[in-house]
């Protein structure tokens, strides 16, 4: 396969690394430090296309490939994983499966908005007993004279804070788990929504993450994506593409933590030397670079442009780049030691933010069991 760049994909990488050295990494901390959610940064963000990578030129998206996308992904996460998430959310878990299941109607409602950061989307799937086993819906959605109802309780909503729109998975056929879920497209000014912050997480802070209670919350039967029973291959789909979004993401950070790693090494001296000449230092630079570069599996971004279900490629990216750039995070943190471990140290913020890249959208044990599904 080859993995040369075409020269409209370089450009295109090399104008978000310019954002993104330009106006996300001089406010990563900032981010980092208040959790809050960067509005004015995430509005100049749509301005380069970013919140609609994909998602057609017609429907106010950039129209590009998914490569382009989990490039820009890579650039943005070297400066914040936070910005990164934010517009992997927005992308893969609500335009995309809005593109690719809305109706006209739900589409000209929202997509165009979603794609050019008029609003913002969020993904209501997890729940306190469903988070690994997503098909273990709870929140309940029942049919009555004007559409459906919708009772439950959904948890670490990115972006929740401040969406306009979500799409909320919901029982529609109790006790059938996959085989009985919805997707609604609930603007989240309906009534009966609640939304409440969740409690302070380790890293990736400023998501805006709520815990959303839904109680007798009327949506017309306008507002299903596909049919009553299809939520839960949306949601399996909408997490393919947010997989390899994740595994760009984890690059992103990963890259970040080599370089701090390396200009460490080569400026912090001992015993009369950089560190950088010793072997010990040298190997663990090496280790990273090398799992960072096999793990950039262009592969899997190439095979969602061709394919709308890659779901083992995905999987497999997931892991290997999350896994990869923990390893290089925890070299970082390892050989500026003293320096990185302090709080408030860029290393300290990546160390943070990159565990998270194990856990979200499917820990590393769930994409082990996906990946086992097909070559077992």
């Amino acid at each position: 396969m080859q993995f040369d760049l075409a020269p409209e994909q370089a450009a295109f990488q090399r104008s978000i690394e310019e954002f993104a050295a330009a106006h996300v990494a001089p406010a990563a901390e900032d981010i980092d430090q208040t959790g809050k959610y960067p509005r004015e940064l995430i509005a100049a963000l749509a301005h380069t296309g970013l919140l609609g990578v994909t998602i057609p030129r017609e429907w106010g998206g950039a129209g590009r490939d998914y490569v382009s996308y989990a490039l820009a992904l890579e650039a943005l996460a070297r400066a914040s994983a936070v910005v990164s998430v934010i517009a992997s959310v927005n992308n893969s878990l609500v335009s995309e499966p809005l593109a690719a299941f809305g109706s006209d109607t739900q589409k000209e409602t929202w997509l165009r908005r979603l794609a050019t950061g008029e609003s913002i989307g969020a993904f209501a799937l997890s729940e306190p007993q469903a988070g690994s086993d997503a098909a273990n819906q709870q929140t309940t959605a029942r049919l009555d004279e004007r559409g459906y109802v919708i009772d439950g309780h959904k948890v670490w909503v990115a972006n929740g804070e401040v969406a306009d729109v979500a799409i909320v998975f919901a029982a529609t056929q109790p006790g059938s788990r996959g085989r009985g879920v919805g997707a609604f497209l609930v603007p989240l000014d309906t009534p009966g929504i609640a939304r409440v912050p969740t409690g302070e997480s380790l890293g990736v802070r400023g998501l805006g993450c709520v815990d959303m209670q839904l109680h007798d919350v009327h949506v017309d039967a306008g507002a299903l994506l596909g049919g009553p029973q299809d939520g839960f291959q949306i949601a399996m789909w909408a997490l393919d593409g947010g997989r390899v979004a994740i595994a760009a993401q984890a690059l992103g950070v990963g890259q970040a933590a080599l370089t701090e790693a390396i200009e460490h090494a080569k400026s912090h001296t001992a015993f009369g030397q950089p560190i950088a000449n010793y072997e010990a230092i040298q190997w663990m630079l090496a280790d990273s670079a090398t799992e960072l570069d096999a793990a950039r599996m262009l592969k899997a971004a190439d095979a969602r442009t061709r394919n709308p279900r890659p779901t083992l490629e995905a999987a497999m990216a997931k892991l290997a780049a999350s896994e990869a750039a923990h390893h290089a995070a925890d070299r970082a943190m390892q050989i500026l030691a003293s320096h990185g471990y302090r709080r408030g140290s860029v290393v300290e913020r990546l160390f943070r933010d990159v565990r998270a890249t194990e856990i979200y959208q499917g820990t590393s044990e769930v994409q082990r069991m996906v990946i086992s599904e097909f070559v077992i």
